[in-house]
């Protein structure tokens, strides 16, 4: 079982991108999913996350209104809509969950162990 995210990428300040997460060997659909994003040095923070049944969201206060959560039920699959994007935003994101219905409520959560590899945002000034 494995989670794998990808479509990062270098974008310019302004743009959008759209990242995947999708499971292998696992169904998400009965699991609530968040993404994360780190750069060197930091601890991980959690920027948002999606409930089971897509009840309910966490965003962090950085990315409230630019950045917007989904599910793919048939694709098993969950993306991250980001637009208006920052350089600020240039980290490696990567999606988790715990195999438990409901979000973090904190962006420095030690909750979503299980994770996939990450995928590199760039964003140039």
């Amino acid at each position: 079982v494995q989670l794998q995210a990808s479509g990062g990428g270098l974008v310019q300040a302004g743009g959008s991108l759209r990242l995947s997460c999708k499971a292998y060997g696992f169904t998400l659909d009965p699991y609530a999913v968040g993404w994360f994003r780190q750069t060197p040095g930091k601890e991980r923070e959690g920027i948002s996350c999606l409930s089971a049944g897509d009840v309910s969201t966490f965003h962090a206060d950085s990315v409230k209104g630019r950045f917007t959560i989904s599910r793919d039920k048939a694709r098993n699959t969950v993306y991250l809509q980001m637009d208006s994007l920052k350089p600020e935003d240039t980290a490696v994101y990567f999606c988790a969950t715990d195999f438990a219905l409901v979000c973090f409520t904190s962006t420095q959560t030690h909750t979503f162990e299980f994770r996939g590899q990450g995928t590199l945002v760039t964003v140039s000034s």
